[in-house]
């Protein structure tokens, strides 16, 4: 009797719970570019915006939305991995992925009590296959269309603009690279070719292993949107190469840019990789970090927060400066690897454990100091809720043009001899800094998305390939670096091209 009193009370509380969150149907807005069937990507995602709920007590959660999809007239739901991911500023990401290839798709969305919301169902018309499918858009605007690209990115405009003059002959400016930058020991970097849209290259040092990087994306694309032939060289080091004090002009290609070189730049290993590995391999992605960036702003740690290894003076600095001030820093080196001196293992050895990368934002500033070069977790930091304090610095990632300081970070000097009076200036001026932070925000959640890495890409070599003077042919001991398995794979282009997606 008891157990049957309790099953009973069990379903009154769900049915409770779903009477309390069910709101007007007209208060969701569904959208995005995975409603679009000619998006094809590694993952594809859309978006439900929450609107105007003011019933008090009304907590929409992730619980809320039942999603299913099916194929054509087939009544049955098909298995689809799908996440659910909140964004805590009323708007959830839905995101999937998929295995085969699937007909005339259909996604269901629909409230706890199965009425539809928006627009839902939505068909996705023709066929849609997975990321390792050469299923290739030959009309390059269509697939910016598709992807939702920018008209134009400014750091290509930059990066492109200093050779605009001369254009690029690569048979001499080639020979050029490989001898001046061909040292065993210490570069590395590899020529590649894309031709009729395979991808060939020659890697030239010893540590070359970054190339899978490399390899990855380029292949990706060359899988999905029509690449003009190309040649260029990618480095694959930390350092960019070509520095201006050498007085000679040459294309590479970087992760990193800097003030004082030459090399052209794309988005990060790290960015492209998590972009590629999202639902897979990586657990931190921008999207991960949009969910986990807890707790709310008043419920932070109201400290600065730092966790690193030792890869450059300034961060000893910082953990001097933060045993001065530990009422303003919490920093700690997790790894003690360059600075090996016995002074230096005295002072610093005691080492703190690695900490989880979504726990920084229980803290309600965060330090972005350069490692090497540019410290690679910069757009996760901005992409969270606290504040970003970012050291001046001549090393930049793709985006950083499109940042101001004061409306997306606050700076500091490259020596931190005013980063104290910076943190006391930021904890002072709690609603400013706060708009800072949501502006940060708001940019990652716009610009440092997967389709605007992969348009990025796109829209570099496009513009790139116009430089080209010479013809682009696959060089002499070049390898093909081949694709994946093509299993499962159906590639409709025409019925696509003919029906657009019911957005």
């Amino acid at each position: 009797m008891i157990c049957l009193f309790r099953l009973i009370l069990a379903r009154l509380i769900l049915l409770k719970f779903c009477y309390d969150q069910v709101v007007a149907l007209d208060n969701f807005n569904i959208y995005g570019p995975g409603l679009n069937p000619e998006f094809n990507l590694h993952v594809r995602y859309f978006f439900i915006k929450v609107l105007n709920i003011s019933k008090p007590g009304t907590n929409i959660t992730k619980n809320y939305f039942q999603i299913k999809f099916y194929e054509d007239a087939n009544n049955e739901p098909i298995s689809i991995r799908q996440e659910i991911l909140d964004r805590h500023d009323g708007v959830f990401i839905i995101r999937f992925k998929i295995y085969k290839s699937y007909q005339n798709l259909l996604i269901s969305i629909k409230d706890p009590n199965g009425n539809h919301l928006d627009k839902s169902p939505y068909h996705l018309k023709g066929y849609i296959s997975p990321d390792n499918c050469e299923c290739i858009e030959n009309d390059v605007e269509r697939w910016y269309e598709s992807l939702q690209c920018n008209q134009t990115y400014p750091q290509i405009d930059k990066d492109l603009e200093k050779f605009s003059r001369s254009k690029l002959d690569m048979n001499k400016l080639g020979k050029t690279i490989i001898n001046k930058y061909n040292q065993k020991y210490s570069q590395a970097f590899c020529n590649y070719v894309i031709k009729n849209n395979q991808v060939y290259r020659k890697c030239y040092g010893e540590h070359i292993g970054f190339n899978t990087f490399s390899d990855n994306i380029f292949n990706s694309l060359v899988r999905k949107v029509k690449i003009p032939d190309v040649e260029f060289f990618m480095n694959l080091g930390d350092w960019p190469l070509n520095e201006k004090s050498q007085n000679i002009l040459l294309p590479i290609i970087s992760w990193c840019g800097s003030t004082d070189s030459n090399d052209m730049i794309l988005p990060t290993y790290d960015l492209t990789e998590s972009t590629l590995e999202m639902m897979g391999r990586q657990s931190l992605d921008i999207m991960t970090v949009f969910e986990n960036s807890l707790p709310d702003w008043n419920e932070k740690i109201n400290r600065t927060f730092w966790r690193g290894r030792d890869s450059r003076r300034e961060r000893l600095d910082l953990i001097d400066m933060s045993r001065e001030n530990p009422d303003l820093i919490d920093a700690g080196l997790t790894n003690l690897f360059f600075f090996r001196e016995p002074e230096h293992i005295k002072k610093y050895g005691q080492l703190y454990h690695r900490t989880s990368f979504f726990d920084f934002f229980k803290y309600k500033y965060q330090i972005n100091m350069d490692g090497t070069v540019a410290a690679y977790r910069f757009p996760y930091l901005i992409s969270g809720n606290s504040l970003v304090l970012k050291q001046e610095s001549k090393f930049y990632e793709h985006f950083y043009r499109d940042l101001k300081p004061y409306e997306h970070y606050v700076p500091f000097k490259k020596d931190l001899s005013d980063l104290k009076e910076k943190i006391e200036w930021v904890m002072s001026n709690d609603e400013k800094v706060r708009k800072i932070a949501v502006n940060a925000q708001n940019y990652a959640k716009e610009y440092l998305m997967p389709n605007h890495i992969f348009c990025y890409h796109v829209k570099f070599f496009m513009a790139y390939s116009k430089l080209l003077v010479s013809k682009v042919v696959i060089r002499d001991e070049m390898e093909r670096v081949t694709q994946p398995n093509s299993i499962n794979c159906v590639c409709d282009k025409q019925s696509q091209k003919n029906d657009k997606a019911e957005l």
